[in-house]
């Protein structure tokens, strides 16, 4: 497979940058799970991972890669796994556009499987589950502020935001002539004046993941913790809460016919269930999860509305259909999902 990033220009702005020398080496890619570009290499002896957007840019994809980069920056030196951050490219003419380079993790993907002894070992599992909480548990407990994010995102009127955002979202999916899909999403603008009408008075702003699942973590190899959060593309500051509604809209659910939309790790026995997550939550935060049944709701909703966006470019060939196909019915299952929580 061939490199998509220069490699030539790639070292000669790392000398620039005093990390190593000489030709870089046994170049390859990662499998990342996303459309951007993750590239491990060596380079004087030292491992490297570059990440940078796919080779067809999209509107925000350079401003993404600074955002993950400065929020990598800041939390250097807390307790939340992440990968360490060495030096980032906000400029766009090196390769492209903005990239960074950061420490390759030392753990694995559990959604690809699982290694000894935790494939054999349900109460490890359990373990597993609850350090995914963890780590969310600790990131919404950053001060923002203090680690110098200010301006990462708006804070003022977060969660009034939310919907009028997302919908207008999907509206804007009939710009694509060959999308077909908004005939069967159902009950899509029920679930969004549930929201209005239910949304929480107050929230306590804090760090956001994003998009907080199981496929957006590596764990370590000697024990059931993380070893870091990856893929911090929808990163900002808002109401922390929504990442525990993001794990608990992708969570199975034995009451759920269907685990279409969920994101699982086999074997699956001795997981948590949701309820476990959200106690095990509450017992690190100060923040009222009174209300957590309103951020299940809406995580499925956003992140609905958020596949949708690829099954309408894959609609018109933008995008491969077989991609599209299946986002487009995990969306139809997140939505009937949310309607089960709101009836």
């Amino acid at each position: 497979m061939s490199i998509p990033v220069d490699l030539t220009a790639l070292a000669a702005w790392m000398d620039t940058q005093h990390l190593g020398e000489g030709p870089i080496t046994e170049a390859a890619l990662l499998a990342g799970g996303t459309q951007n570009i993750l590239l491990k290499f060596t380079r004087s002896g030292r491992a490297y991972v570059l990440r940078r957007p796919p080779p067809v840019l999209r509107a925000n994809s350079n401003e993404t890669m600074r955002r993950e980069a400065r929020m990598l920056a800041a939390l250097k030196g807390t307790n939340v796994p992440h990968p360490g951050l060495i030096a980032a490219c906000p400029d766009e003419t090196i390769l492209g556009a903005a990239f960074y380079l950061m420490e390759p993790v030392d753990g694995y993907a559990p959604t690809t499987g699982l290694p000894e002894p935790f494939l054999s070992s349900p109460e490890l599992r359990h373990q597993m589950g609850l350090s995914l909480v963890d780590g969310i548990a600790a990131l919404g407990a950053q001060d923002y502020l203090a680690l110098g994010l200010e301006g990462l995102g708006k804070v003022d009127n977060y969660l009034e935001r939310q919907v009028g955002r997302w919908k207008a979202q999907l509206e804007s999916y009939a710009d694509t002539p060959e999308w077909d899909g908004r005939k069967d999403l159902p009950g899509v603008n029920r679930i969004g004046e549930w929201l209005e009408s239910h949304r929480p008075q107050s929230f306590q702003p804090g760090i956001i993941h994003g998009d907080y699942h199981l496929g957006n973590v590596m764990y370590l190899f000697d024990a059931p913790r993380l070893a870091a959060i990856v893929d911090w593309e929808l990163t900002t500051i808002g109401d922390p809460l929504l990442d525990l509604g993001w794990l608990l809209a992708t969570w199975p659910d034995t009451a759920d016919k269907s685990s279409a939309g969920t994101v699982a790790v086999q074997p699956w026995e001795g997981f948590p269930s949701a309820d476990e997550l959200v106690a095990h939550y509450a017992k690190q935060t100060t923040r009222d999860l009174s209300g957590i049944h309103w951020y299940g709701v809406l995580a499925c909703y956003k992140l609905g509305i958020i596949l949708e966006g690829t099954y309408a470019r894959a609609c018109a060939g933008k995008a491969p259909k077989a991609t599209g196909d299946d986002l487009h019915r995990r969306t139809i299952w997140l939505l009937e999902r949310a309607l089960r929580w709101i009836s």
